[in-house]
């Protein structure tokens, strides 16, 4: 948990704890990559107006350097408030205030990812020049190697799952972030817009991740294991 106002911080510990969370906190971003080097977290709290290092520049440090879930917290709520936490490398986002049954529902929902077994999802796959390792958490796409996110990763599995299918908005949703979700459709055009950065070698024309009007997105190509 990270925030400058130690109120906050003593709140946010008693109910974490409370909830059956081992916790530490941080004061300040700089003290904040310390600590989730040394403590490894699932999952990071972080207020995005902080002194010093920003929420923000601390979220895309933490984020080039682990896997771990990162709910960013602010007062602002508007959409460019959110695409610029999301593309930070933020899973989701919370607006101050909140309540602690929706806090705890989303750390749930951060926390949780997709099944994988080795019949349904393979540890590597190709489809045509497109090489995913899921292991590795990387996408090549025959000119770069990428880092994927946790919750790209998830969306880029669930996609090559339903290889040809049009997967509705909701049901990616619900199926990346939780039940919870449904109708956060900015979240997806964040993640999908950074995905395609990574997969395609023309994201502004894309091959593989492309768009059904109105309804979702459809992955192409039939994936072959590795």
């Amino acid at each position: 948990m990270v925030d400058d106002e130690p109120q906050i911080r003593r709140i946010m510990r008693t109910t974490l704890t409370g909830a059956g969370y081992e916790v530490d906190d941080a004061k300040t971003g700089e003290e904040a990559l310390k600590k989730v080097r040394a403590f490894r977290p699932d999952l990071v709290l972080l207020d995005i107006n902080m002194p010093g290092m920003s929420g923000l520049a601390t979220c895309r440090t933490i984020r080039a350097d682990s896997g771990a879930g990162i709910i960013m917290l602010t007062v602002r709520n508007t959409e460019a408030d959110k695409v610029e936490a999301l593309d930070a490398g933020a899973d989701d986002f919370v607006t101050k205030p909140f309540s602690t049954p929706e806090l705890l529902a989303r750390i749930r929902a951060a926390l949780r990812r997709l099944p994988a077994s080795p019949l349904s999802s393979p540890a590597r796959i190709r489809v045509g020049k497109l090489v995913v390792d899921f292991g590795a958490r990387t996408a090549s796409n025959g000119t770069a190697t990428s880092h994927l996110t946790p919750k790209e990763l998830d969306l880029l599995r669930y996609l090559t799952q339903h290889a040809n299918e049009a997967v509705a908005h909701r049901e990616l949703l619900q199926a990346v972030w939780g039940p919870d979700y449904g109708d956060q459709v900015d979240y997806l055009r964040v993640f999908v817009r950074n995905l395609r950065k990574k997969v395609e070698l023309d994201p502004d024309n894309p091959e593989y991740i492309t768009t059904e009007p109105w309804v979702g997105y459809r992955f192409n190509g039939n994936a072959e294991p590795l």
